[in-house]
């Protein structure tokens, strides 16, 4: 279809009265919206039925349940950089998706959720399955809206498109009661591009800039921590001139991996509880820290009261919110991580702090000699969790998307993995959300047809989800799911034995037969027990054309190092189980 002919198509469609559920589905359309995670029921029936006209242009995607929905819409967000859509009923239908969008809303992912409900002349009066998903969602969304008259459809759902995904990204939700979307209205859409009182994006202070760039030429020991600020703006490369011309080394969060190429010179690696030593230890030893797209989590500060003492801080943040809230800034540069970082680089010297990248380097030597040559030892008797990630990120040549869980499998993942381009990593951040994996794994590989999908996930968080197995196979989707069974819910056991003297409490879980799962499902999979049958078991997976189950036996009592235990300085960072007082 040419432009004419879509211009011509679309006017047509214009002040033309048709039911609220059709305009739910048009308004989509309108916004570009190409795929819907979705569950009907009842209250949302008419907008389902509406949906049956136009799925050869709106592909639906049955999820086997709604958390599955909610966190597959986060995945294909994540991995393609637009706005991730659910759709259920009222009730529970509703309140399934509220884990998904609190972990949206924590880890700023766009989402537009739409939900049904009972016909608003039953609200409040305990209605079958009516809840109140307002009053329900209001703490964990960016917006939220309930709709009562047709009328309202496209210019509300035209206003969540545009707070989901302005500004610093998070989900919204709509509640459209049942009369809304029988209701009767003359359409016409308009895209929102502004809404008075919300300001999104703020101007670059140009004397705060110029009193960043001060700090940062006169600096002897800078160090730059990123998070997925740097990818939610697409300030990747922004990024790298940044520190290429300044000579800065630069460290990710978990959800700013891959936004900086894993062999990039200037990348130091990982910060956190399980991050990297280097820096961890140099924090706390640079006279300057620039943090862009990041909040200073508890994960990443550790002991705020030594968190970084000595240095002056540079905070670049799109979210006002996040300025001195946790860590005060010297200099806070509030807006769009993008500009600010090109706006920046033309005021900043050129230099080369060959000296401290030494430090980074010898940190990273004795980091290599005491844990991950431990970790990828083909000599330990078992498995262990760094040598898988490992093997697969070599026989994936670095440019697989990385799905994980949450607990070992995920700090596994980060720690090990390689990436040579952005938005190649998906994890749940914030609120640590055991089975986020396998849903967002789905919604990843619906946003990538053309790149390996690989999931890493434990045995524990593998059955949160497991449902979703029936949304695989139902639509033949690639995804190849890499289980890391440990017979433990790994992540809390670690911490019984290094602090609670072993006392393994309820952490011990019994799994079905996971290959035997799949294969009931009708998707192949394999069980490897043995090092000796590990390259080609993964091999085998990744060749395979559909979906692919591998269930790998680990090191039941494999621990994930280096490690800042909780309320601990990030200079004390352990790592080995020996260095436990």
């Amino acid at each position: 279809m040419t432009a004419k002919e879509k211009e011509t198509r679309k006017s047509k469609q214009q002040d033309v009265e048709i039911t609220g559920s059709e305009a739910v589905i048009r308004s989509l359309i309108e916004e570009g919206t190409e795929i819907i995670f979705g569950y009907p029921g009842g209250a949302i029936m008419p907008v389902y039925d509406a949906l049956y006209d136009y799925r050869n242009v709106l592909r639906h995607i049955l999820t086997r349940h709604e958390q599955g929905a909610v966190h597959a819409a986060q995945g294909y967000a994540r991995a393609t950089g637009k706005t991730g859509v659910c759709l259920v009923t009222s009730g529970p239908g509703a309140t399934n998706l509220i884990t998904g969008i609190a972990d949206a809303m924590i880890d700023s992912t766009p989402l537009v959720c739409i939900t049904g409900q009972v016909a608003s002349h039953l609200l409040g009066s305990d209605a079958f399955q009516e809840s109140d998903v307002i009053g329900i969602s209001m703490p964990v969304t960016k917006w939220n809206f309930q709709i009562t008259s047709a009328e309202e459809i496209p210019s509300t759902i035209a206003k969540a498109f545009y707070i989901a995904a302005s500004g610093r990204p998070g989900p919204v939700l709509i509640d459209i009661t049942k009369d809304a979307q029988f209701g009767r209205l003359k359409y016409k859409y308009a895209k929102c591009h502004k809404i008075r009182s919300y300001i999104p994006e703020f101007p670059v202070n140009k004397e705060k800039l110029s009193q960043a760039a001060e700090l940062i030429n006169n600096a002897k020991k800078p160090f730059l921590i990123f998070g997925q600020g740097v990818i939610l703006s697409g300030a990747e490369m922004e990024l790298q001139h940044f520190i290429e011309k300044t000579g800065i080394p630069a460290a990710w969060t978990l959800l700013g991996l891959s936004g900086l190429i894993t062999d990039h010179p200037l990348n130091v690696g990982m910060l956190g509880m399980h991050g990297n030593y280097g820096p961890n230890i140099k924090t706390n030893e640079c006279d300057l820290l620039i943090a862009v797209g990041m909040r200073f989590d508890d994960r990443v500060t550790g002991n705020l009261n030594t968190y970084a003492k000595q240095a002056k801080i540079i905070h670049i943040e799109i979210d006002p919110a996040e300025i001195n809230k946790i860590i005060k800034a010297d200099v806070a540069l509030l807006g769009d991580a993008k500009r600010i970082l090109r706006l920046l680089r033309l005021l900043v010297g050129k230099k080369k702090h060959t000296a401290w990248l030494k430090e980074f380097k010898q940190a990273h030597e004795v980091e290599m000699k005491k844990v991950i040559k431990s970790d990828l030892n083909p000599a330990n008797p078992g498995l262990s969790m760094a040598e898988i990630v490992n093997k697969v990120a070599d026989l994936t040549h670095n440019t697989a998307v990385v799905v994980s869980d949450v607990g070992q499998n995920q700090m596994a993942a980060a720690r090990y993995s390689k990436f040579t381009s952005s938005r190649s990593h998906i994890t749940s951040g914030g609120l640590g959300t055991m089975g986020f994996g396998l849903p967002a794994a789905m919604g990843a590989k619906f946003g990538n047809k053309d790149r390996e999908v690989v999931l890493f996930v434990g045995d524990g968080g593998m059955q949160m989800t497991i449902q979703e197995l029936g949304t695989i196979a139902q639509e033949n989707l690639p995804v190849k799911i890499v289980i890391m069974n440990n017979r433990f819910l790994g992540m809390v056991r670690q911490w019984q034995e290094l602090f609670f003297e072993k006392r393994y409490s309820f952490t011990e879980i019994f799994s079905p037969d996971f290959v035997k799962v799949a294969d009931a499902y009708g998707i192949p999979g394999q069980l490897v027990k043995e090092r000796e049958k590990l390259e080609e078991a993964l091999q085998t997976m990744l060749d395979a054309k559909g979906p692919y189950l591998l269930e790998i036996m680990v090191e039941k009592e494999d621990n994930i190092f280096p490690m800042v235990p909780s309320g601990a300085s990030v200079s004390d960072i352990l790592l080995c189980a020996d260095d436990v007082k």
